[in-house]
């Protein structure tokens, strides 16, 4: 695995190490070592899958309230995603920047998004799943959000939303929080 640090403090860029031989390709997705070897404070305890069926569904942003932030570890197992982080930490150097990638099934990148950012995605392709790895369980009924378009954070969607939930379409914007 390679680590490309991003715009927002923390995050990385993972690329995986493919090899390939005339059966596929098999790659390392997450290593203990390699991430604390690399600096990045990451032990997966919990993962979870999101099965989207359309493309243009958008999920987030989200993130959790300061005493359960988790960590993500952001991977695309089937289809193509707009994936982003916002980081929210106000004692960061990058606080209210935002970081984007493409990720694909067929990729070979994943995406570390450090506790205290907000996180979310568009689908680019009908069944596209996203798999996350997180360094603390899901804690019910302490999800928080921002709106996903909001100016305060300048990301550049590639299409509006086509399927979005009424929590996700209904966030605030990042001042009014403040």
């Amino acid at each position: 695995m390679r680590f490309a640090p991003t715009a927002i403090e923390g995050a990385f860029a993972v690329e995986l190490e493919l090899h390939q031989d005339e059966r596929g390709a098999f790659a390392r997705t997450y290593c203990d070592d390699e991430f604390a070897a690399a600096g990045i404070p990451m032990r997966i305890v919990q993962t979870s899958l999101s099965r989207n069926a359309k493309a243009g569904t958008l999920r987030g942003m989200h993130y959790q309230a300061p005493s359960h932030q988790e960590a993500k570890l952001v991977q695309c197992v089937r289809g193509r995603i707009f994936d982003v982080a916002i980081d929210l930490r106000p004692s960061s150097p990058t606080f209210r920047r935002a970081q984007a990638f493409e990720l694909a099934a067929d990729g070979g990148r994943l995406f570390f998004i450090p506790a205290g950012c907000a996180h979310g995605f568009l689908t680019l392709e009908d069944a596209s799943d996203v798999v996350y790895g997180m360094d603390t369980a899901f804690v019910p009924n302490v999800g928080l959000g921002v709106r996903w378009n909001d100016p305060a954070f300048g990301v550049d969607w590639p299409m509006a939303p086509r399927v979005i939930s009424s929590r996700d379409a209904s966030y605030p914007d990042f001042q009014d929080l403040a």
